[in-house]
């Protein structure tokens, strides 16, 4: 997962032969039954995960509080005091004790006055909320150490904000020094269902009590002891995936090479695991170790593809390839070993202590993660040390690259992208790409369309982009969604447009997660040729490039100055500020003006401030910027036209890695052009010009020509994408088919060289309006119904609704 998307191959011409409405034409799919082509990979649907938006922590990982371990800044951060009226109570980290090694800081809670009608309580709200389920029983666990003079128990209850509802507690009692782990379980009753509560641990006594690794957990999937909330986890079982990429992309690799992803510490027992900062702002508790994923895979069913650091950090840092890679080299042959080896080796003793005497399946080693963005160039010679290496000691496992390489032929490549739904539904690339290459797995892909969840018309792009996929799966072996999880709650999201949504209690797949459900529950082992003849509506509009424009700012702070913009020799706008922001658009940022100059001081994610009218074409746009402090750049906006549709200059992105022109369709971003490796100087201004005339964009830095590329006509996508396969055995079809038109179509299926075909079958249909949401309200407002078919025979009509998925079973022989 990157944090601006990926380039996205120039699409190519696909299957659908186009045409425009005329009264002889109609809608058809044509089906060669008796002609069964190339194997649908076995492997082909699966998750991608990893620690963003929540998706662990607060997310899929079952625990309850926040700040479990109080690591998560120098405060307690999450805790608070709930001290009665007559109590008195201190708090505060200390760093100088706690339970283990791994855990050398603690919460001291320093009691001055408590009586049993007069308790000292300490208060965590979780995660945006702690769940109350009737009738449930809650784990609940901590380490304590008290001073010489504390003789009380401990109570330990879930209970309402403002702590009038008790829902369960336990009383513990004997509490004293040294460290030592303390169980209650929390039984509540009849209760109804909220997120209005809070976990408290009180006393009615003074003394000082040491409190460490805090920790309450549901009911869990499967029963594990520090195991997976079951929810999530029935959702994830209901598309049938037959792998999981783990432990994720950025967050293998850490924004340094000390926070890179860190399994060796994520083995054991909890109080042996420090944790250690993620990539998306927040610290990971590491609760959800290298096991916890494997046992995952093992819950439903299905294989690690497991990603190794591969010597490349996101801030940048590298190692070079030779002896200095060779320390991380042996570290991923070990990550392997635990995952595979038996109880002779090292490792392979190590998870049979840790619970798991049998080894785990595994076919896929990814090397790294998005490997194009070292602009070291090293991933070349890094790939091919680990790819000897691997295949040394593991012969038949199957090595992944993440990006091109030369020394070494991978297995398997993975290609991501992120897009519009338009896009994805015009981006026919793996029809015409060589099979003489390695395998694809394209591990993160989406239509962009939806925050925090997609919306129907996202899915309808990308019912037609795994319709694609599904057709090339003879080289495109794996796929899978990204990101996978989010919390919905304010504060949590750090990506939009995410597969699964959730908060403490709810939980929800989105339309996108019902057409990735219903193609994988409904598929058969074969392909069968099928040629779509379709009919345009309309004829594509006239394209002229244009629009207002711009500048903006990505997790840095920026100035902006002598903005001016000339068509023909004529000026059309010019600003030195001197009335302020007036006839600005602001989007985020923290914006203001003084001395002629623009200024940015706001610290996030894709601030702009957009002027001008929509309708400038061909001309000369000039300023100079300059970045004042943060991890990138500076943004030069231009054929602005609305807050999703706009192309920008990137100077510096990538966290100040690479130069680039990035196109905003719809909200969803691609590159256009070819990259510069040019950076940013804090502090020095630079002179940006973008010229646009016609199609064409030429952008310079300081007189330089860095970006050149054409703005072309957006291609008009197909009205219906359609594929079909087969079990050979059974005879059963599976037709997997996308109207992504704003008109129901009577689609003809002919069923060439088939003999039988029974009568009776079944369509499930997914369809809504393109803005149309699922939310934690309306869990399934937009969600699949099975309709009975009858009176099937090798040709029939069927009408499929206007913004539709559905897939379509019968029997054929």
């Amino acid at each position: 997962m990157n944090r601006i998307s990926i380039p996205l191959r120039l699409l190519m011409a696909g299957t659908a032969l186009a045409a425009f409405l005329l009264p002889c034409q109609a809608d058809r799919v044509t089906i060669h039954v008796d002609q069964p082509g190339i194997t649908l990979s076995p492997t082909f649907y699966g998750l991608m995960t990893e620690e963003i938006n929540h998706s662990y922590d607060g997310g899929i990982y079952a625990e309850l509080i926040r700040n479990r371990a109080f690591k998560d800044g120098d405060r307690p951060v999450g805790w608070s005091m709930t001290n009665a009226v007559n109590a008195a109570a201190e708090m505060a980290i200390d760093r100088t004790t706690g339970p283990s090694e791994a855990l050398r800081q603690s919460l001291k809670w320093t009691v001055t006055a408590a009586a049993e009608d007069a308790r000292a309580g300490l208060a965590n709200e979780g995660y945006w909320g702690i769940p109350v389920l009737p009738n449930t029983e809650y784990h609940a666990s901590f380490y304590a150490m008290t001073s010489n003079d504390f003789n009380s128990s401990i109570i330990i209850s879930i209970e309402s904000l403002d702590g009038s509802v008790i829902y369960a507690k336990a009383e513990i009692a004997g509490i004293k020094t040294p460290w030592a782990k303390y169980d209650a379980t929390l039984s509540t009753g009849g209760a109804t269902p909220t997120t209005d509560a809070r976990l408290v641990i009180s006393v009615g006594h003074p003394g000082t009590i040491w409190l460490d690794l805090v920790s309450l957990f549901p009911p869990t999937f499967n029963h594990r002891t520090n195991g997976n909330r079951v929810d999530l986890m029935n959702l994830l079982g209901e598309m049938k995936p037959s792998f999981l990429r783990l432990p994720g992309g950025n967050y293998v690799e850490g924004n340094t090479i000390a926070t890179r992803y860190p399994w060796q510490k994520t083995l054991g027992d909890l109080a042996n695991r420090p944790g250690h900062p993620g990539t998306w702002g927040y610290r990971s508790s590491d609760g959800l170790g290298l096991l916890e994923y494997l046992e995952w895979c093992e819950d439903l069913k299905m294989e690690p593809v497991l990603a190794v650091w591969a010597g490349y950090a996101l801030g940048g840092e590298h190692v070079e390839p030779g002896p200095a890679l060779q320390p991380y080299i042996d570290e991923a042959l070990e990550e392997i070993e635990y995952v595979t080896g038996g109880g002779d080796t090292v490792w392979g003793a190590r998870r049979i202590k840790d619970g798991h005497p049998n080894p785990f399946p595994l076919t896929y080693v990814e090397v790294g993660n998005e490997d194009e963005f070292d602009r070291s160039s090293s991933y070349n010679g890094r790939f091919s040390q680990f790819y000897d290496a691997i295949k040394k000691k593991y012969p038949n496992l199957q090595a992944i690259a993440t990006a091109p390489v030369r020394s070494r032929t991978p297995d398997v490549i993975d290609d991501h992208y992120y897009r519009s739904a338009r896009q994805m539904e015009n981006d026919h690339h793996y029809d015409t790409q060589s099979r003489k290459g390695p395998k694809v797995f394209v591990g993160e892909w989406a239509s962009r369309e939806g925050d925090p969840t997609p919306t129907m018309n996202a899915a309808l792009g990308d019912a037609a982009w795994l319709i694609d996929l599904e057709r090339n799966s003879d080289l495109v072996i794996m796929e899978a969604y990204a990101p996978l999880l989010v919390n919905v709650n304010a504060g949590a999201k750090q990506w939009a447009t995410d597969l699964i949504g959730y908060d403490a209690l709810h939980s929800f797949g989105s339309p996108s997660y019902y057409v990735q459900s219903m193609f994988a529950k409904n598929h058969g082992a074969r392909l069968l040729p099928v040629e779509t003849e379709a009919v345009h509506d309309k004829p594509p509009a006239i394209f002229t490039p244009g629009g207002a424009i711009g500048v903006g700012t990505w997790n840095t702070r920026a100035e902006f100055k002598d903005l001016k913009v000339s068509h023909g020799g004529k000026v059309l706008f010019e600003s030195n500020f001197t009335n302020g922001l007036t006839g600005w658009r602001r989007s985020g940022g923290q914006w203001s003006t003084e001395n002629g100059i623009l200024s940015q001081v706001g610290a996030g994610e894709n601030f702009r401030a957009t002027t001008g009218d929509r309708k400038w074409t061909d001309y000369t746009y000039t300023l100079k910027a300059r970045r004042t402090g943060g991890a990138e750049g500076f943004l030069v906006l231009f054929h602005v036209v609305d807050r999703d549709d706009f192309i920008w200059f990137n100077v510096g992105g990538w966290n100040n890695t690479r130069t680039a022109l990035e196109k905003s369709e719809n909200g969803a971003k691609m590159e256009i052009g070819v990259a510069a490796t040019n950076i940013v100087e804090t502090g020095r201004w630079y002179d940006v010009k973008v010229d646009v005339q016609g199609q064409s964009i030429r952008c310079y830095l300081d007189g330089q020509l860095v970006c050149e590329t054409t703005d072309k006509a957006p291609v008009p996508a197909d009205p219906i994408f359609a594929n079909a396969t087969i079990d050979p055995g059974s005879g059963d079809i599976y037709i997997h088919l996308a109207n992504v038109s704003d008109r129901a179509r009577n689609v003809t299926f002919d069923l060439k060289g088939a003999s039988t075909v029974n009568g009776d079958g079944l369509c499930l249909e997914l369809n809504g309006e393109p803005n149309d949401v699922n939310t934690a309200l309306e869990p399934t407002k937009v969600s699949p119904r099975q309709i009975p078919l009858n009176g099937l025979a090798a040709s029939f009509q069927h009408n499929t609704p206007a913004h539709s998925v559905s897939v379509i079973k019968l029997n054929a022989k």
